[in-house]
């Protein structure tokens, strides 16, 4: 059976010295499922622009298969129709008809394009993610052959990501997707495409199979040319040693074993950089005491007490629109609170990196908008220059006498990094870091930030940085506050699928679910001001017994487990084990119940 689209010496170039794409040819079997990586500006795009037909290349063949029926998302897609539900659905359809059908419901109430004004709002005045999620949405409710999407998880919150991984698995559509989300990767993919140099590098395998080839590969090439190092100075000895030493016998030292070169970073001393954090810090770094914030007539944050020490290392996670820029912030005393206090440490040297790139400064050249900042910087135990730093996040000799302007939006990034990191902070606020950065800075960065000894708070729906940089991970649930995640992400997305499936019942908006806050109660304005205090109390007595409950459920389930062979203590530990599950139950019902706005 031929492939669905193959690509035959593919060359295309937009007028620099080399092309973009050059020689390239590859095909998209039926159920293949591609991720395609690799360097910012590398050609990722235009290899899957061209792989759909809407560039042309230069030279060389694109050749689909008969009738094929393909959606390509980018992030300019086009949208058709004046209301999302326009866009979406491909016309006026009426609720009862899209939501029989079963793709068209899950892809509506799993991304909910137009978010809490429904499918009947405006597409005019949208923001340029709510319009590429919306995009996203038409190509999912469509029944395809072929599936291409170009940072379809940019915008989307952990929860969004995870669904999307788990419908594009479950579909049987083929996929080739441009992304720089390693978990999703690994996720999705069974096969990963690497744009380098013009060409295209396959292997077999998610984000991690790829990891392991490309340091397998780099272990070779440095193999081969060590091998051809020593043979050139055992030349050169041989050859003065004069003709005498050519009639003996020459020795060689050949070495036994070479370490593969890992992908994998040293274990983080967390001890010892807490230890360094609290002589540059202090004990006091940034509290919050009684801390409300507001945004219209929602409340975001209800007399939350929240302290950030010497050494935290925290990842802040919640679904969009649910606070978390709002508090990070709050916590950077750009936002005032709307009640409550804020306490800073006299010796914090904050820096956040927020999500406008409005500071950089266009007229300069790279190493000069470096250099204003700072000449030389010390993070950790090393001290570095302005340009080693630049040439750390991507930028050659080559590149840093590039006038800013010109940069790409991932270049712009990645500078505002390096300027970040001039500044020498000790507290560092990163509102989604990742945005725009390719595979390669993600792991410089990861790298920086894994033995960089301060506080660091993460807003990132990249959950593989979040995972790795951060020992502790708090949510926003849309209940007024600051919860702690002992279970990290996984906890957070267990709690998310249970407020969820309680809330099954409540009034649903036209995108299919409650309306924001999605994880939020219903208010209960009736209530005295003791009677909420006290509904608080109660909340968190039932959140400590849950937690319990969990730890009790793990140890029966492995109770269970060892006693396969014995039917009398079996049914003592399951008897067990259903007691605790109706106690959660109970507890959780009781949650919704106490739980205030």
């Amino acid at each position: 059976m031929p492939n669905l689209v193959n690509l035959e010496s593919v060359s295309i170039g937009f007028g620099g010295p080399k092309p973009v794409l050059d020689g390239v040819s590859l095909g998209v079997d039926t159920g293949d499922r591609i991720g395609v990586v690799g360097r910012n500006g590398g050609g990722k795009s235009t290899l899957i622009s061209v792989l759909a037909g809407a560039l042309t290349p230069d030279s060389g063949r694109v050749s689909p298969v008969r009738g094929l029926r393909m959606a390509l998302v980018t992030q300019q897609t086009q949208l058709s129709g004046a209301t999302v539900r326009e866009a979406v659905l491909g016309g006026p359809v009426p609720d009862h008809e899209w939501a029989a059908d079963p793709r068209s419901r899950a892809v509506v109430e799993g991304l909910r394009p137009g978010g809490d004004r429904g499918l009947d709002a405006s597409v005019e005045g949208l923001s340029g993610g709510e319009r590429q999620r919306i995009a996203l949405c038409a190509a999912l409710v469509r029944e395809l052959d072929l599936l291409v999407l170009d940072e379809p998880t940019n915008h989307l919150d952990v929860e969004g990501v995870g669904w999307l991984a788990e419908h594009l698995i479950a579909r049987r559509t083929a996929l080739v997707v441009v992304t720089h989300d390693r978990w999703f990767l690994d996720t999705v993919a069974s096969r990963t495409w690497e744009v380098v140099d013009g060409h295209v590098e396959q292997y077999e395998g998610g984000y991690g199979d790829w990891i392991f080839a490309r340091a397998e590969r780099a272990r070779l090439a440095d193999a081969a040319e060590q091998r051809r190092r020593n043979l050139a100075r055992k030349e050169l000895a041989w050859l003065r040693r004069g003709p005498q030493a050519r009639t003996s016998k020459p020795r060689y030292r050949v070495e036994a074993a070479e370490a593969l070169i890992a992908d994998v970073p040293e274990p983080r001393d967390t001890v010892e950089l807490v230890t360094m954090a609290k002589h540059r810090l202090g004990r006091t770094v940034v509290e919050l005491e009684d801390a409300t914030l507001t945004v219209g007539d929602r409340t975001l944050v209800d007399r939350q007490t929240w302290r950030i020490g010497p050494g935290d290392r925290i990842g802040i996670v919640g679904v969009n629109g649910s606070g978390k820029t709002t508090l990070l912030r709050a916590v950077g005393g750009e936002r005032p609170l709307d009640g409550g206090k804020r306490i800073q440490g006299t010796t914090v040297r904050l820096a956040h990196l927020s999500q406008d790139l409005s500071d950089l400064p266009m007229h300069r050249r790279v190493l000069q908008a470096v250099e204003d900042i700072a000449e030389r910087v010390t993070i950790g135990r090393y001290e570095q220059t302005a340009s080693q730093l630049a040439e750390r996040f991507g930028f050659p000799a080559s590149r840093q006498w590039t006038p800013v302007s010109d940069l790409s939006g991932g270049e712009r990034r990645r500078l505002q990094l390096v300027r970040l990191l001039m500044t020498e902070p000790n507290v560092l606020l990163l509102d989604e870091p990742t945005n725009d950065l390719d595979v390669d800075t993600l792991q410089q960065l990861e790298d920086l930030l894994d033995g960089w000894p301060g506080t660091l708070v993460v807003v990132s729906h990249d959950r593989y940085l979040t995972e790795r940089v951060c020992d502790r991970a708090v949510a926003l649930l849309g209940d007024g506050r600051i919860t702690d995640l002992p279970g990290g992400i996984e906890e957070y997305l267990r709690r998310r699928a249970a407020l969820e499936e309680r809330s099954e019942g409540a009034p649903r908006s036209a995108g299919g679910r409650q309306g924001a806050p999605r994880s939020a109660p219903p208010a209960d304005s009736g209530r005295s001001e003791s009677e909420r205090r006290a509904a608080r109390k109660e909340v968190a007595r039932i959140e400590r017994r849950l937690e319990k409950i969990a730890t009790e459920e793990t140890r029966l389930h492995e109770k269970l487990a060892a006693a396969a062979t014995e039917p009398g203590r079996l049914q003592e530990l399951d008897a067990e084990l259903r007691a605790l599950v109706s106690e959660r139950e109970q507890l959780e019902e009781s949650w919704l119940e106490n739980a205030v706005d």
